[in-house]
């Protein structure tokens, strides 16, 4: 698995066996701390059959698990090796104002002050991660698809605070990931359903609207959905 031996140092917790994927030699967004996250984000994972890389997964109403009931995850990375997510719809009582001055970046704007920074997932939730469109160029990003990264370096962040950074960001501490075949297992299980992502859900809708918006997607109505809906 990519970036394995920091896979074994890291303690893993929830849907979290996956591999750091984050790094090169850009400086960490981390609160608080310092150093380089040179866990390589790794572009040479193997194939599967099924991919879900650039899918929303929507939690099914039986989710048990309390870090991913009533949530939306965006898959970053899918592989026989395993996934990677970040949950999108899960803000924290965190600010980026809050963030920005942890990690020593002046932050002016008003409106971006005010914006929530995410729960990404249970696995590294002291690192951060950032989602974006458009691609841009920073030291370490996952290019997901043509138009939207994710990128653990600080530079991004940087960019942000100077007003030259990606038209649309989502900032989140930690991710969701799973081990070879997990995810499969669980979308077997009807753990989740699955669809394929629209950037505009997360990027442009309002927290509160994203979950339903990612079902009507699907042509669902969440306030409909039993516990017992397969796999779509």
């Amino acid at each position: 698995m990519a970036g394995g031996s920091c896979a074994r140092r890291r303690a893993e917790t929830g849907h979290g066996t996956a591999g750091d994927r984050g790094g090169g030699n850009g400086t960490p967004i981390v609160p608080g701390g310092a150093g380089v996250y040179n866990c390589g984000m790794g572009h040479a994972m193997g194939t599967s059959t099924a991919n879900f890389t650039h899918h929303f997964l929507i939690a099914m109403p039986a989710m048990a698990d309390p870090h991913f009931s009533h949530t939306l995850t965006y898959v970053c990375e899918h592989s026989a090796e395993g996934a990677l997510g970040i949950v999108v719809n899960k803000p924290t009582d965190m600010k980026l104002s809050a963030l920005f001055e942890k990690i020593d970046v002046p932050l002016a704007d008003a409106a971006l002050r005010r914006l929530p920074v995410h729960f990404g997932g249970p696995v590294q939730v002291d690192r951060g991660f950032v989602l974006h469109r458009p691609l841009g160029n920073w030291q370490s990003t996952l290019a997901i698809d043509d138009e939207v990264g994710l990128t653990t370096s600080k530079d991004v962040l940087e960019a942000v605070a100077r007003g030259d950074g990606p038209k649309d960001v989502l900032v989140s501490l930690g991710y969701a990931g799973w081990s070879a075949g997990q995810l499969e297992q669980e979308i077997a299980q009807n753990a989740w359903l699955t669809v394929a992502a629209d950037p505009g859900v997360m990027f442009e809708m309002p927290v509160e609207a994203r979950l339903s918006a990612a079902m009507r997607l699907l042509g669902i109505d969440f306030s409909r959905l039993s516990d017992d809906v397969g796999h779509a």
